[in-house]
């Protein structure tokens, strides 16, 4: 997923960069918002993923102290590994789709929809023009 977040953002940004006067906005805007909508999917999944995985560290942590062994703390441990690779995956998604959302604006933008943006110090509402 990660990899498919970079690639799509690298495209987006590609064809931002290109301006050419022939480019379809709207199409690319609607193409860029249902990829959003899939990768908003997918960091859903992996926020009940991960905090089921976070439950289950718990769990053991718990287990591991009220019943010392060698297997539930290596259990816990196993727990702490995934939570920590988790979180790790979680928070890529996370911000790959925060940085999606600003492309969606400047596509919106170079669509003649309303937009906004947001690189400065205030947000600055961009209203489409009158053609």
């Amino acid at each position: 997923m990660w990899r498919y977040l970079q690639m799509h953002e690298k495209l987006i940004r590609s064809i931002l960069a290109e301006d050419k006067a022939d480019t379809p906005w709207g199409e690319v805007l609607a193409f860029h918002l249902e990829q959003m909508g899939r990768m908003q999917h997918e960091r859903l999944i992996h926020l009940i993923v991960t905090m089921f995985i976070c439950l289950f560290l718990l769990l053991s942590l718990a287990y591991s102290l009220s019943n010392p062994s060698w297997s539930a703390m290596g259990l816990a441990f196993l727990f702490l590994m995934l939570t920590i690779g988790y979180l790790q995956h979680y928070f890529r998604l996370e911000n790959g789709v925060q940085r999606w959302y600003f492309l969606g604006h400047k596509l919106a933008a170079k669509a003649g929809q309303l937009s906004a943006d947001y690189s400065g110090k205030e947000p600055l509402l961009i209203l489409p023009e009158k053609r």
